[in-house]
């Protein structure tokens, strides 16, 4: 960063008398601050990374107090940096604003495949930080596992059920699925027997089901995961709380195969909705509903199918709300 760009961004800050989503404000009048690592991590972690502003007092209405010594704190910083993993390699600039040193450290953000970055010293999990608004907030286990899996690249749908046997899937939608993958898929014909096919397709996995394989053919998957199904609830109102003590006119704990599911939660919807019925000029009627069925179908299909089937997130049902007005 050049002077001039240091110059600047000290006015944007003392005009915004605020941090930011990207500027962090680190005194350093007295000495290096004692922790870097969360505003490290949080910059590192986020598209576009973010800047460290040292010399800048928040508390005295953001003025420029300068930096105790540049050398000493741009040594400090590079420490900083490399208790990190991976280290992060800051642009560090300085020079004199109002006759006085202002240090500023640049932190690029990494790319997704290499997130979280993370301070060796508390651990991947501890160590782990988001930039929200203008603070350094510890990551959630949950977080830290979707970056994991996404590195990783792992498909959480494909693991295996926990003592789950073949048994557990309902033999004539396999087998009716095994007639038509192979009526449209004939090379898969080749294999030698159906227990491969289903191998290949990632039904199962060294003979167990996967997830995947029980949501779609097990009659009851909730046997084994109790939260993979769907809530729907129809408010009374436009707020989750209107009617008082009657807080719902409809709910439904919907059960069962995918399949079942898909259709138990659009009747849902439909029995729940506004049908109207208008006759035009040449008095042909044509009914119409609320919500486009095709539309319903959809939304809850995609919900169905890509949600996080992940560790953290199996044990929370797919919500279906209806409200007065939406």
């Amino acid at each position: 960063m050049s002077d001039a760009e240091i110059v600047e961004l000290v006015e944007k800050i003392k005009t915004l008398r605020s941090e930011s989503q990207q500027i962090e404000l680190k005194k350093a009048s007295s000495g290096c601050p004692k922790r870097l690592y969360d505003t490290l991590s949080s910059f590192s972690n986020q598209d576009g990374g973010g800047v460290v502003v040292f010399g800048l007092d928040e508390e005295t209405d953001f003025q420029v107090v300068g930096v105790y010594d540049p050398n000493d704190l741009q040594r400090r910083i590079k420490d900083a940096c490399n208790e990190m993993e991976p280290p992060v390699r800051a642009l560090i600039s300085c020079c004199n604003v109002e006759g006085k040193p202002i240090v500023v450290a640049e932190i690029p953000g990494v790319d997704i495949e290499r997130r979280p970055v993370f301070y060796r010293g508390k651990g991947r999990v501890a160590g782990s930080y988001v930039r929200v608004g203008d603070s350094d907030e510890p990551m959630n286990e949950y977080e830290v596992y979707s970056y994991e899996t996404y590195r990783k690249n792992t498909r959480d749908e494909l693991r295996t059920v926990p003592d789950g046997t073949v048994r557990s899937l309902d033999e004539t939608t396999l087998n009716k699925y095994l007639d038509e993958l192979k009526r449209w898929r004939p090379n898969l014909s080749k294999y030698p027997d159906d227990a491969s096919i289903l191998e290949l397709m990632g039904v199962t996995k060294g003979g167990v089901p996967t997830i995947a394989g029980l949501l779609v053919f097990s009659n009851y998957p909730q046997s084994v995961f109790p939260e993979l199904r769907i809530t729907a609830v129809r408010v009374m109102g436009t707020r989750m709380g209107d009617g008082g003590a009657r807080r719902f006119s409809d709910n439904e704990s919907i059960e069962g195969p995918i399949s079942e599911m898909l259709e138990r939660a659009i009747a849902f919807v439909d029995r729940n909705s506004r049908h109207n019925t208008i006759v035009d000029e040449q008095g042909k009627r044509a009914d119409t509903d609320e919500y486009p069925r095709v539309a319903v179908r959809e939304a809850i299909l995609n919900a169905l199918l890509h949600r996080d089937y992940g560790v953290y997130s199996i044990n929370r049902p797919i919500c279906v709300e209806m409200y007065n007005d939406r």
